[in-house]
């Protein structure tokens, strides 16, 4: 059972991104209060889980949390700012939208920026050791995939449906063959031997 709570502070937020590593698409982070008492046995990392599973938590934690939002930023902001700002940015607009201020801000990994005058702490993999932030990458990730989902109708011959953006060789495969969509992250290495404006 995932604890609910690190940080002694009332409605304490974990925090989680989704599609850092994708070539296509936003970047989504997700902010979760749950309540002190919440417990549900499927709960867990959103890798570790189904997309079935998942599908299956995300309306109970958006009915069930104290509150919850989700942030997002565009690929062309990503191409701006790096991939690391833009997943800090994501979770701070997922912050500024929670209807209750959290007391303290747990985050999934070993990266956050200050945010306001609230105490947070990172943690490596705290995504399978906290339930708020297992929460966190669950929203992330369904709001992130239903997304990908709906751009797959403009742009089908990418397979985002199935590869979510993800660089899977078929994905690479529709790059090389039609070029990059409005979509791609211009400044990551989308062919194989494309080099990458970071290196």
């Amino acid at each position: 059972m995932l604890p609910t709570c690190y940080i002694t502070a009332r409605n304490e937020a974990g925090c989680d991104e989704a599609g850092r590593g994708c070539l296509a698409g936003p970047v989504y982070a997700a902010a979760v209060i749950l309540p002190d008492d919440f417990h549900h046995p499927l709960l867990n990392d959103s890798k570790q889980l189904t997309e079935a599973r998942r599908d299956k938590l995300r309306p109970i934690i958006e009915q069930e949390a104290v509150a919850w939002a989700v942030g997002i930023v565009s690929a062309q902001e990503i191409d701006k700012i790096n991939i690391l700002r833009a997943s800090i940015l994501a979770m701070h607009r997922a912050l500024d939208q929670l209807q209750v201020r959290p007391g303290a801000i747990i985050v999934d990994g070993n990266k956050f920026s200050d945010y306001n005058d609230i105490p947070w702490q990172t943690f490596v993999k705290g995504d399978g050791r906290f339930a708020n932030i297992a929460a966190a990458s669950i929203l992330a990730k369904t709001h992130r995939d239903e997304f990908m989902k709906q751009i797959h109708q403009e742009y089908p011959a990418y397979g985002w449906d199935i590869n979510k953006g993800y660089p899977t060789k078929a994905h690479r495969q529709a790059i090389a063959q039609f070029g990059p969509t409005p979509y791609h992250r211009h400044t990551f290495r989308l062919l194989d031997l494309q080099p990458s404006l970071f290196d």
